[in-house]
């Protein structure tokens, strides 16, 4: 078939859409998580106010299926989410994905750098586990269960394909031998497919490890997970860290992406200065720096070279202190972002 030639007439009242996103994402995405990134963009070209049910009702979906596909660009950091101290969601930012470093844009699923991930399968399964206990009684009740439908469509859409009644035993084997909830199972699925994972019976090993470490909500299997994230790891050896990331520092970095909405690029860098500054409580530290950038509106390496900038002809203007006062370098870095200052704000627990 011959090449064709697209064109338009004008450019007039158009969205941009980054080839980046055309690229590397648009491919992976199913047709929801599609609409309401290009919805988004839509808004913030024209700067227009949305909100979630705005959304919804503009796609004609269920506000759950907006929060989906939120929470799936926030992972593959595309968006960021913004929540206020009460855990809402308060804000979205819409990430530069043309100023991506090629690291990130082609990151692989997640993987473990210890010897085994909390989604892989455990070795025995506990008899209290065994599906083989599900009755007619059991798939008699979960039809007629008020979310029974909107959890198979989820799952199915997931999948791309639907469901076979292997897979609806297993769902049900989810929800009454494992007593997992739905939000938990929708979780679940998002996340091995996100993996590329799309086997019912690899879901099915990862939701028991799941029931095994007592995880019962979207958070905590979040948390769990990030320990086996590549991001958390970069972050990890970044500062010093060899080990698997303890729940501690687990929720510290996935605030600085998530909370924060610092891009990758910036949290390096903040981890590398808190290394040069410091060898003690390291993650209180970069904390510091960054929550500070956060409080300066800084969002781009740009922001921080300006700052730095700033700050050197403020501190030229200033009368010049004693040689012996401290090291010059040592005075250098200190004095630049205050950490003396920032180390005073953090708790140490």
């Amino acid at each position: 078939m011959n090449s064709l030639t697209v064109s338009q007439d004008s450019h007039a009242g158009v969205t941009m859409l980054s080839n980046c996103f055309i690229d590397e994402y648009m491919k992976d995405a199913n047709d929801a998580q599609i609409k309401v990134y290009l919805y988004l963009l839509r808004c913030v070209a024209a700067g227009l106010p949305t909100g979630i049910s705005a959304i919804a009702d503009h796609f004609n979906y269920t506000e759950k299926d907006i929060l989906r596909a939120l929470q799936y660009w926030d992972r593959k950091q595309v968006v960021s989410l913004l929540y206020n101290d009460a855990g809402k969601l308060a804000g979205i930012r819409l990430e530069n994905l043309d100023s991506r470093p090629a690291d990130i844009i082609s990151m692989p699923p997640a993987s473990p750098v210890t010897a085994q991930a909390p989604c892989a399968e455990p070795e025995n399964v506990p008899a209290s586990y065994d599906k083989s206990v599900i009755t007619l009684d059991h798939i008699r009740a979960f039809k007629q269960q008020e979310k029974t439908s909107e959890l198979v469509f989820i799952t199915e859409q997931y999948l791309g394909k639907p469901l076979s009644t292997e897979n609806i035993r297993s769902i049900i084997f989810m929800t009454d031998v494992l007593h997992l909830s739905t939000d938990l199972i929708d979780y679940l699925v998002q996340y091995c497919v996100d993996r590329g994972k799309k086997d019912f019976h690899y879901i099915e090993k990862v939701a028991i490890s799941w029931a095994q470490a007592g995880i019962s909500t979207p958070k905590e299997a979040a948390l769990a997970a990030a320990k086996y994230d590549k991001n958390i790891y970069a972050v990890m050896n970044a500062l010093g860290r060899t080990s698997a990331p303890t729940q501690k520092e687990a929720s510290y970095i996935q605030k600085w992406f998530q909370e924060y909405g610092f891009p990758y690029d910036i949290i390096m860098e903040a981890c590398e200065r808190c290394v040069l500054a410091t060898d003690k409580h390291r993650f209180e530290y970069t904390d510091g720096i960054l929550q500070n950038w956060r409080d300066s509106g800084v969002h781009t390496m740009q922001d921080i070279a300006d700052a730095d900038t700033a700050f050197q002809k403020k501190k030229s203007s200033r009368p010049a202190k004693s040689a012996a006062s401290t090291n010059a370098f040592h005075q250098f870095r200190q004095n630049e972002y205050n950490y003396d200052e920032l180390l005073k704000k953090v708790k140490i627990n």
